[in-house]
């Protein structure tokens, strides 16, 4: 009686020493997932600065790696090709040629 007592005992410890070492793993593929995607989406909204910043001067820029839609008035909307997707609405002023940005917003698909 005993003995299957102990056996039982050392059979729970084992399958929880196995959940434990499974949530171990999913806590650090979770971890990898989310550094991942503040990358990608950091990189996406460098894109899209740099985009507002030259939009005055669009021959300037040196590789279009987002897209300029007018929205009429001297509004612009600004999207990252990259993903995450990331809009962006600007007005330029057109007498002082500043960009001033309005909304941001992320991309679903």
């Amino acid at each position: 009686m005993i003995l299957a007592w102990v056996v039982s005992l050392l059979l729970l410890y084992s399958s929880l020493i196995s959940c434990i070492e499974r949530l171990g793993t999913l806590r650090i593929i979770e971890v990898n997932a989310m550094t991942e995607s503040q990358k990608a989406f950091i990189a996406a909204e460098k894109v899209v600065q740099e985009c507002e910043e030259n939009i005055t001067a669009l021959t300037q820029l040196q590789s279009n790696r987002c897209f300029i839609q007018p929205a009429g008035n001297y509004r612009w909307l600004i999207s990252s090709k990259e993903k995450p997707g990331i809009q962006i609405g600007v007005a330029v002023d057109e007498k002082t040629g500043i960009v001033t940005r309005l909304n941001w917003r992320q991309v679903f698909e």
